[in-house]
């Protein structure tokens, strides 16, 4: 089947990384607390510079290593320390930056079910676009297929428990945006 051949492109979660997929290690990610479970993703968007796709801004970002001078817009965003444990390209290209066993800085100030510190019991995923643009196809193919990986590693991640970041961040962050289809989602996993 054609349609199972394209859903499973990369392996499975060994040790907290997807086989198959490339590697980029970022520095922003710590230990999660002793006893921490991963029970919640969270889906982010990002561009760089925004509303501009591909190149090697957002690893550049990830890894601390953007350059301030190379777009007027990443003055304001090049001393941050963030990263997330995974970036899905508009062609489907998967990144992984953090072991899903690590915590990455992805959620800043967030809560989620009565829960602060989010980062602490999550895995982030970063797709490329904005709050407009339509995702591809191929990006929800692979979002499911990272999901449902990531549920194969760490089962406390219940049905219920995807979201955006403007769920667990209300007021401060809009992503995955308007322009992310929940239902199609819904549909595949």
């Amino acid at each position: 089947n054609v349609f199972q051949v394209s859903i499973n492109k990369y392996g499975q979660i060994s040790k907290g990384w997807l086989e198959g997929c490339d590697h980029i290690q970022s520095p922003n990610y710590g230990a999660r607390p002793l006893g921490a479970k991963v029970e919640l993703v969270v889906l982010h968007n990002i561009s760089l510079p925004p509303g501009e796709f591909g190149g090697p801004h957002v690893a550049d970002l990830f890894t601390n290593s953007l350059g301030a001078q190379g777009h007027p817009y990443f003055e304001q965003i090049a001393n941050l320390r963030v990263s997330a444990h995974f970036l899905i390209r508009r062609d489907g290209h998967v990144i992984q930056f953090v072991s899903t066993q690590d915590m990455a800085w992805h959620a800043g100030v967030s809560q989620w079910r009565g829960r602060e510190k989010c980062n602490e019991f999550s895995l982030g995923i970063e797709l490329e676009g904005t709050d407009t643009h339509l995702y591809s196809r191929e990006q929800y193919v692979r979002l499911e297929e990272i999901i449902l990986k990531c549920r194969a590693a760490h089962p406390d991640i219940e049905e219920d428990a995807i979201v955006g970041h403007s769920d667990i961040a209300p007021g401060r962050k809009t992503d995955p945006g308007e322009s992310f289809d929940w239902q199609e989602l819904q549909t595949r996993l």
